[in-house]
């Protein structure tokens, strides 16, 4: 699985903290395309993400550089995409990323060059990571899990790839809090889900609860459709 772009991320409507307690959504197109159909999927779109990387950096940097820009020790970027949120963590930082898509990958060695930074990345499924228990000090993934076929299993990798003392770093989309705004994305839900394997009205909360991870923080932005939430292994 490979991070969702989501051009329409513009307009800061403020943030929120507390526990948000409604039930899961039910996506359009929930379960139906696998693995294979995801990395094909990237595949076509692997160079035009490269290419709107500077639109990305304008409409998400300062969210991924908030949520990401302290992640310590060894980190662990799950569905790193084209590597996006490498220029957000600190120097410190040992970088290793994971993608389905090679394409992505390609996009994402291209991006630790530019940086000039040292990092690894690797081609995985993110519901069944080969790397032993307890690797990382930190796990950080964004715009993912409305892409992952299966995100709880998802989510429970990155929790046993995590250190007993660590953190699980997200930074995610879903269904807005506003009427007009949620009202859309229901429109458009099944046709970008088709398109890209995309869930549109996701509820980042509900996921994470269901797959059991314990929630330390959340925060919204962007008229509630970027949640960030922190989490630690059980």
């Amino acid at each position: 699985m490979t991070e969702a772009i989501d051009p329409a991320t513009a307009g800061d409507a403020g943030d929120s903290r507390g526990v948000d307690e409604r039930n899961s959504v039910a996506a359009p197109g929930d379960g139906h395309m696998s693995v294979e159909d995801i990395r094909d999927a990237y595949a076509e779109y692997a160079g035009w993400v490269d290419r709107l990387g500077w639109l990305d950096r304008l409409l998400t940097g300062r969210y991924r550089r908030a949520q990401f820009g302290d992640a310590r020790g060894r980190v662990l970027d799950v569905a790193c995409g084209a590597g996006t949120n490498f220029r957000y963590l600190p120097a410190s930082a040992d970088v290793v990323g994971v993608d389905v898509s090679p394409e992505m990958l390609d996009n994402a060695r291209a991006e630790l060059d530019r940086l000039g930074r040292d990092g690894q990345v690797h081609e995985m499924n993110a519901q069944a990571m080969t790397f032993d228990d307890d690797a990382f000090d930190t796990v950080i993934s964004s715009f993912s899990t409305c892409t992952f076929p299966d995100p709880v299993a998802a989510l429970r990798e990155m929790e046993r790839v995590c250190a007993p003392e660590g953190r699980i770093l997200l930074l995610e989309h879903g269904r807005s809090d506003v009427g007009p705004v949620a009202r859309y994305q229901e429109w458009r839900a099944d046709a970008h889900y088709e398109k890209a394997g995309c869930r549109l009205t996701q509820e980042p909360l509900s996921v994470v609860r269901r797959a059991g991870l314990p929630i330390e923080t959340w925060e919204k932005a962007q008229f509630g459709r970027i949640t960030a939430i922190t989490a630690t292994p059980r």
